[in-house]
């Protein structure tokens, strides 16, 4: 099966930095039809994403901006907030701006599609795989499964432990991993992370009695206080 990673991951890498150098690599890029990343420095006002492609722009047009654009199905604040964030796409051609200057026409919804049909559709129950966090909601932790495409760690997935907030436990840019839970009608994927960290019963078996050990302090109640001592 092959492995689409998190938008991000690719971003600084030998082959994407070599292929972003110069028009030239840039056209043999599109030649061979490869995965690229870039940064995107702009949501104009009919929703297209300019890309800093560092040898010439790049242009997104709205439909190609992700899966569900078209339909309806994805909202297009999901194409205004990658706004200073890397995101994936591939070259389809190159044209000419109003300006007269050469521009990359992309597309990440091709990518994604790709990543849905040969990734995510492929998964199964069990399967572990690395996320990258996006977002924290008082509800849970929103994470990349890979190429842009979203998913849901509930909060009370997160940790064995209970927490208040999803951010005692992550923070949005850091690469985790998840397991799947299951796959929902539809493609969407459910997961979870506490499973990774052990059961209480092996967390428990780090700690003797008699030993001082550090600790977090989570709630603090009339009959006594509760201390965290693993997630």
């Amino acid at each position: 099966m092959e492995r689409y990673l998190p938008e991000g991951c690719l971003w600084n890498t030998t082959g994407n930095t070599a292929s972003l150098k110069s028009v030239a690599s840039l056209q043999e890029s599109c030649r061979e039809g490869k995965i690229l990343e870039g940064r995107v420095i702009l949501c104009d006002s009919e929703h297209n994403l300019i890309v800093d492609l560092i040898s010439m722009k790049g242009i997104i047009p709205k439909p190609e901006g992700a899966i569900g654009i078209q339909d309806g199905s994805t909202k297009d604040i999901a194409l205004i907030s990658r706004v200073n964030k890397v995101v994936c796409f591939r070259i389809q051609r190159f044209d000419r701006g109003l300006d007269g200057e050469p521009v990359a026409i992309l597309s990440r919804r091709q990518v994604q599609e790709e990543c849905m049909d040969r990734y995510v559709k492929k998964l199964h129950p069990g399967d572990i795989i690395p996320v990258r966090v996006t977002h924290l909601e008082p509800f849970g932790a929103f994470v990349d499964i890979g190429c842009g495409i979203p998913s849901l760690i509930p909060i009370d997935a997160i940790s064995v432990s209970r927490i208040s907030h999803p951010r005692d436990r992550f923070y949005p840019g850091q690469k985790i991993r998840a397991i799947v839970r299951q796959i929902e009608p539809g493609g969407r994927v459910s997961l979870s992370h506490k499973e990774l960290l052990g059961s209480w019963e092996e967390n428990a078996a780090l700690f003797s009695p008699g030993e001082t050990v550090a600790g977090v302090i989570r709630s603090s109640e009339s009959y006594g206080v509760f201390i965290e001592l693993t997630p």
